[in-house]
């Protein structure tokens, strides 16, 4: 279906203008994730970090918006002829937005920090995550704005090892001897990894869904498996 929808509306103004805002969103909140994970995780400083967070993160937000009055005003116009592309247009937005206010609360976390992380530790409970993340960033625009089917597929099945792993690394840390700041911080981003992987996949995975079960693949493949 969405590949059909991509092909009715290709050239027309709104759906280009809309893809291009898209597309910044994900590649400014792939910016906000690098740049936080290379200060909290390899102890870089960067000049004005806080500030560009908190920019990059308002200018994803006026994005969102500005899709959004775009979908309404289209819709508008012709009421009945794309609802089906406008809501997964909307839905997904909105999980691009969430990609960026999970890369500010990971720069949060940065700041609770009583000492630079123990990158023995990290590498143990991680094992690289942060650069499994970032690559998924990369496919998720390709497999969204190409409607690439098997890169969608690739992503979901990424985030299933993403999931159990941050699932087991909670565990782990549940019954270790780590201090208190040790604890939830290992915690926070091991959640902060989860959500952002899984927002990822709701996003690439539209362009296998129907409208009505995005957000669901996963409840969609156990099915099948059943």
């Amino acid at each position: 279906m969405f590949k059909n929808l991509l092909d009715f509306w290709k050239g027309k103004d709104f759906l280009t203008n809309v893809l291009e805002e898209f597309g910044s969103m994900l590649k400014d909140s792939q910016e906000m994730f690098s740049m936080v994970c290379r200060n909290l995780l390899e102890n870089k400083s960067i000049p004005g970090l806080e500030d560009k967070i908190y920019n990059v993160d308002k200018k994803i937000n006026l994005l969102e918006k500005d899709i959004r009055k775009r979908i309404i005003a289209h819709l508008s116009i012709q009421p009945s002829v794309d609802v089906p592309m406008s809501l997964l247009l909307m839905s997904v937005v909105k999980d691009a937005e969430r990609l960026g206010d999970y890369a500010k609360n990971l720069y949060e976390v940065s700041r609770l920090t009583k000492k630079p992380l123990d990158m023995g530790i990290f590498s143990r409970l991680f094992n690289e995550m942060d650069k499994v993340i970032i690559k998924m960033f990369e496919n998720t625009k390709k497999a969204f704005i190409e409607s690439d089917e098997e890169i969608a597929r690739s992503i979901w099945r990424t985030e299933r090892g993403v999931v159990k792993k941050c699932d087991a690394i909670i565990e782990d840390v549940a019954k270790s001897d780590f201090s208190a700041n040790q604890a939830v911080t290992f915690t926070l981003i091991a959640r902060y990894f989860k959500r952002t992987a899984a927002h990822l996949t709701n996003i690439a995975t539209s362009v296998i869904l129907p409208v009505s079960e995005l957000d669901f693949f996963d409840e969609k493949r156990r099915k099948r498996s059943e």
